[in-house]
């Protein structure tokens, strides 16, 4: 008697869609995230019982209850540290954090730059919206200088913290940018994140036309997006600009903007190199304000990658060792310890 072998069906977007409503506020720049994601979740290959979503606290920290996958909405601040607990003894699942810039860099900022040194496989995705959204509109880790918000009737006098500077400085092995209305862009950045193998950090920013509408107005409409944007590619030379007339050329340590034309070519600009440390952190340094006449463009893309031995691994392999030196543990023996009396009738 043969037997048949039924070969896996494959998996569609709308196989990792739940049944839940998708509540966000009309016009959300999460919707796009969230489809982006269930886009490119079946071209992994990975069965949806090995995933896992895991976020913290804010509006963000809903993506949960959207993905037909295992998840955790946990709490403030915490979700890289469930994350790299589940990751440590399930090192086979697929694990991606889900976090926010209020979640992931104010409560939560410490957790953030430990799991990034210590390097465990997992994606994380910090959506920046530069608010604090799920609270109404508190000035957040991220928000602009001189920002006038229910917390700061006057204009917040807080530096804003730059996350991939952050990151980098982390010793994050991968770090990139893209936006909630760049779906392409955004789709290609997963896929990237998920093939890095070790800690990948992706800063999505992410419209909150309620409390925050237009805050990278700039950066994503068709009138200033060509102008105000740097995609970097690898091996490429950094050319902006809607006629792709500018170029970034580095002056020393100085990257410089430039006039492509009769005294610069394509030939002079900063190639762009993922693997260069260096020169990862004078592009996360592109942070300007766009206010300011002058400023240079934004970079997008994936700033850095390196490879670094991930600490589940390296875990694992420490065991491992202690397994084969000293042999397995007797639980019964260490719980009773060295000194143990017998007792008499």
């Amino acid at each position: 008697m043969s037997t048949a072998t039924i070969a896996p069906q494959a998996l569609t977007a709308k196989d990792f869609a739940t049944d839940q409503e998708v509540r966000w506020c009309p016009g959300c720049g999460d919707y796009s995230i969230l489809k982006q994601v269930q886009t490119i979740m079946p071209s992994l290959g990975i069965p949806r019982e090995n995933i896992v979503i895991v976020s913290g606290i804010g509006c963000s920290s809903r993506f949960p209850y959207y993905m037909n996958t295992y998840g955790m909405h946990s709490i403030h601040g915490r979700a890289t540290a469930i994350a790299s607990g589940l990751k440590a003894t399930r090192p086979e699942l697929s694990v991606w954090i889900v976090t926010g810039d209020g979640d992931g860099l104010s409560i939560g900022g410490n957790h953030t730059i430990h799991l990034l040194r210590r390097n465990f496989d997992v994606n994380v995705m910090l959506f920046n919206n530069q608010i604090y959204g799920l609270t109404k509109g508190q000035y957040s880790p991220t928000s602009e200088e001189n920002k006038v918000t229910k917390s700061t009737p006057f204009g917040s006098i807080d530096h804003p913290f730059n996350p991939l500077a952050l990151a980098l400085g982390a010793d994050a092995t991968f770090i990139a940018r893209s936006m909630d209305r760049d779906p392409k862009h955004l789709q290609e950045l997963l896929k990237r994140s998920h093939a890095h193998k070790g800690a990948s950090f992706l800063e999505i920013y992410q419209n909150c036309n309620i409390f925050n509408d237009g805050a990278f107005e700039i950066f994503t409409e068709k009138s200033s997006k060509a102008e105000e944007t740097l995609f970097v590619e690898q091996g490429q030379p950094m050319i902006f600009g809607a006629q792709k007339n500018k170029g970034l050329r580095l002056d020393g340590l100085k990257p410089v903007v430039v006039e492509l034309g009769s005294e610069y070519s394509a030939a002079d600009l900063w190639i762009h190199d993922e693997n260069d440390f260096y020169k990862a952190q004078l592009l996360t340094r592109l942070f300007d304000d766009p206010r300011i006449e002058g400023h240079m463009p934004r970079p997008f893309g994936v700033f850095y990658q390196t490879e670094r031995p991930t600490y589940e691994a390296v875990m694992a392999a420490q065991l491992e060792d202690a397994l084969s030196r000293k042999g397995a543990g007797d639980l019964d023996k260490l719980l009773a310890g060295n000194e143990t009396w017998t007792i008499t009738a």
